[in-house]
């Protein structure tokens, strides 16, 4: 009878979720807040959070109502719901159920994230050709979070399972709270002063996004970029991004993940190793295979079953090469005697007396012809002069004279051939043979016929 007096926790948990759908007042309640955590499941629905600076409530949203939606609900986005309060049985955990949304703006810390990511990334904090490359097998590897916190416990776990081998060195930091971007970024500095590892992991577990907020300021950025050591970010689930995400070198999805990128696991390099030297020892015994199979090719070859024949050829070969040699030898110079005396020859051919003799032959040779060609060239022009004075003897006038005729010329020396060249009381004169007839025209007479 005792025991009927104790209530089942679901039964509890029903009889105040009843409670809850039968008052009025929790029924289209009328929220304004921040949506954080986010999140679209693969049946549609919508689960979220909203909140204010001081409290915060579950939410879901059905797909029956956010199909309507005309907007993609985001982290940081102020929002105007509507909606019913009621208990979700499995959790005990009361949340508003979302009938309808409308955006009111976007909130302070969202509008602030995305501020500063466009800064550094226009600073170039966020450039590839700045990112390290993290050793392959770190003898010490740096974890920089809430040394209370279950991100370092999954850190120290995954390592010591995966690669036992390296040393793990704590900088505790403060990850939530005002003071926690100051710690973060002083713990970093503190780890590359100290120069104790080859790999730092900068982060902590899920939150919301005030509580990741710290890896969201610009002094942990700037510390991040400005770390000789390389950097694994590591900051809350795979969905949430921070602004330490984009300057680190490399982005795990969550500390479990950052704890597998750090170090390589111990067994995979015993396979590897194993691999490798099963492979090495196959090669060297195929190897040894090979040079075995070439020491029995050359025990069975000829030279070395009958050397003193192989010897003895050798030694023929040689005498016929000596042999050859000579004779070549005596060819050769005698190919080169014969050639120095032609050129000898030529060369005295091409000696300045043999050249001055011969020119003088040539000279004289052209003395000889240039003479003979001259007294030819003179006995033909003798003979044209001959005939040419004998042609003009023939038709000069003075021959003509002498046969009785004369040359008529006026006082103006011009030979007379016409009697209209004159007129009557002109004197003209006369050239004969023997001199000249000074004579005055008397008359003219124009001749008759053939008279």
């Amino acid at each position: 009878m005792e025991e009927q007096r104790y209530l089942s926790v679901s039964a509890l948990t029903k009889y105040i979720k009843r409670k809850f759908d039968a008052d009025p007042h929790l029924q289209n309640v009328y929220i304004k807040g921040e949506i954080s955590n986010f999140k679209q499941h693969s049946s549609g629905h919508m689960y979220f959070t909203i909140k204010d600076e001081k409290a915060r409530i579950l939410a879901v949203m059905f797909s029956a109502h956010n199909k309507s939606l005309k907007f993609v609900p985001e982290n940081g986005m102020k929002i105007l719901v509507r909606g019913d309060i009621s208990v979700f049985e499995q959790s005990g955990q009361y949340q508003l159920y979302v009938k309808s949304m409308s955006p009111d703006g976007v909130g302070d810390l969202y509008l602030a994230y995305e501020q500063l990511k466009k800064k550094l990334e226009a600073a170039g904090l966020f450039s590839a050709q700045h990112k390290q490359t993290l050793p392959k097998y770190p003898h010490a590897v740096g974890v920089i979070t809430s040394p209370t916190g279950a991100a370092l416990r999954d850190i120290l776990t995954t390592i010591k399972r995966r690669y036992p081998i390296a040393k793990i060195i704590i900088y505790p930091a403060l990850v939530q709270g005002t003071n926690a971007p100051k710690s973060v970024a002083k713990a970093i500095s503190e780890a590359n002063s100290r120069k104790e590892v080859e790999v730092l992991i900068v982060g902590r577990g899920g939150g919301s996004i005030e509580e990741l907020w710290a890896f969201n300021e610009e002094i942990v950025a700037e510390s991040i970029y400005d770390s000789d050591i390389p950097i694994i970010s590591a900051v809350g689930h795979e969905t949430d991004f921070t602004i330490a995400d984009f300057v680190a070198d490399l982005r795990a999805p969550t500390p479990t993940g950052a704890a597998e990128m750090a170090v390589p696991h111990l067994q995979e390099i015993y396979e590897r190793l194993w691999n490798q030297k099963n492979r090495l020892t196959r090669t060297i015994h195929e190897q040894v295979n090979v040079e075995q199979t070439k020491l029995s090719r050359l025990a069975k070859s000829y030279a070395f079953r009958y050397p003193k024949k192989m010897y003895e050829q050798k030694v023929e070969q040689l005498d016929r090469a000596t042999e050859r040699l000579k004779r070549e030898s005596t060819k050769y110079f005698q190919k080169k005697n014969e050639m120095l005396e032609n050129k000898w020859v030529q060369l005295k051919k091409q000696h300045p007396n043999q050249q001055l003799a011969i020119a003088r032959n040539r000279l004289t040779n052209s003395e000889k012809m240039l003479n003979r060609l001259m007294q030819t060239s003179l006995k033909g022009h003798t003979q044209r002069f001959v005939s040419v004075t004998a042609t003009l003897s023939a038709l000069s006038p003075l021959k003509i004279m002498e046969r009785g005729y004369g040359l008529i010329f006026t006082e103006e020396e011009i030979l007379v051939k016409s009697r209209s060249q004159v007129t009557v009381g002109d004197h003209i004169d006369v050239n004969i043979t023997d001199g000249i007839l000074h004579c005055k025209i008397e008359k003219i007479e124009e001749r008759q016929g053939n008279e």
